[in-house]
């Protein structure tokens, strides 16, 4: 296997590439669990793995309960399908809150206060109600606790971690910005089915480890292991005991003296000869799922926040070709619309007509994806529309 073969693997096996998800749904269980710290971004992410699916419909998943955003895995959000949640809670649970120790203690999270405040906060949400963080910050104030800035923010996530709370129905502000919202676990989670038995340590890990070298590989256990915030012991072990379940599942190659898992593509085919573009987010899976092996993509991190708005990653063919970001302009009646700012590389600018070509047609995606009229910022427009930067917190 070749540098080129590893790239072209992984966009398949991303589904960047044909054949995409059905659903966002879909795209979210093959990827396990996708980075969503920048929610209209993670929207993303799934929709561009799909035929057509719109910002709306990810919304919909997620009010639905079908997709969640919670902390697992990393110390950080995630989109995890419902149905994948419970074990991939258990599983990581105890590493997450390893991870969090040391924040435990600064902000005066000990056992009894991890207890008590779960209790407030199971109260908070039960019956069916979903609230947002400051309305959790109330009744954690009212049972006498702080509840501010840094010290809510890890109450309320060694929450989640502990199975107390997951993402409820997003409500919208009088901006119009969506804000997060929680819900018992217990209500939004799909429960294991009365008579099937939990997974197992070594079964978790074992689904993991297959689940992530399908939808990422080529990539190395270290990779893995990075992505998941697990050992690299563990995901050996997951990798034995899932090759021992299905020993053709996955193939092995060495590239650079270093070895690589993937799930052998449908077709061998080299692919479109003609260029292909892929807006992606900063936090996009095809970048943040690699570590030691991210380099393959053309770059060695994601481009982060210029001048305050921000930056994403262009991709020519699977490799890193610019930046871009969009601003959304809400001038006269006739609604809303966008504009992509991209920045491709001084190699690329002046392209031929396929270049052009490709350009268009990610654009036109997006802008479907939005449900938008979408276009690209030309050159001498100033700072005019709103970068976007909504979060949902």
């Amino acid at each position: 296997m070749e540098p080129d073969d590893v790239v072209r693997i992984r966009l398949g096996s991303q589904q960047l590439r044909a054949p995409v998800a059905a659903t966002a749904d879909d795209a979210l269980k093959n990827l396990l669990a996708v980075q969503a710290q920048e929610f209209p971004y993670a929207r993303w992410s799934l929709a561009q793995r799909t035929a057509g699916a719109t910002a709306d419909d990810v919304e919909q998943a997620v009010a639905d309960g079908r997709i969640l955003r919670t902390h697992i895995l990393r110390p950080t959000w995630h989109f995890v399908h419902r149905d994948d949640l419970p074990w991939l809670r258990a599983l990581s649970a105890p590493r997450l809150h390893q991870a969090n120790a040391g924040t435990y203690r600064r902000t005066g999270i000990d056992s009894e206060v991890a207890a008590k405040s779960a209790a407030v906060l199971a109260a908070a949400v039960a019956d069916g109600v979903h609230r947002t963080r400051e309305q959790l910050a109330t009744e954690l104030q009212r049972a006498g606790f702080a509840a501010k800035g840094l010290g809510l923010a890890y109450l309320i996530m060694h929450a989640e971690v502990s199975g107390v709370l997951a993402s409820g129905v997003p409500v919208r502000s009088a901006g119009g910005a969506l804000r997060q919202t929680y819900a018992a676990f217990d209500e939004r989670v799909q429960a294991v089915p009365y008579g099937i038995p939990a997974l197992s340590k070594e079964e978790s890990l074992a689904k993991l480890a297959m689940r992530y070298f399908r939808s990422r590989g080529p990539a190395t256990v270290k990779d893995c292991a990075d992505w998941s915030g697990l050992t690299m012991a563990d995901v050996r072990l997951g990798l034995a005991v899932g090759l021992e379940a299905d020993p053709g599942a996955l193939e092995t190659s060495t590239v650079d003296g270093v070895t690589f898992h993937f799930r052998a593509p449908d077709s061998q085919s080299p692919g479109s000869r003609s260029p292909q573009i892929d807006i992606v987010q900063c936090y996009d899976e095809y970048i943040m799922g690699y570590s030691v092996s991210r380099h393959y993509f053309g770059g060695t991190a994601p481009v982060f926040p210029l001048n305050d708005a921000p930056m994403h990653v262009v991709l020519l063919n699977g490799r890193m070709a610019g930046s871009w970001r969009h601003w959304l302009l809400r001038t006269g009646s006739a609604g809303p619309s966008c504009e992509l700012d991209v920045r491709l590389s001084t190699a690329l600018a002046g392209s031929e007509d396929a270049m052009d070509r490709a350009l268009d047609q990610a654009v036109a995606r997006y802008g479907e994806f939005l449900g938008m009229p979408t276009s690209l910022r030309s050159a001498d427009r100033s700072g005019t529309g709103d970068p976007e930067r909504t979060k949902l917190e």
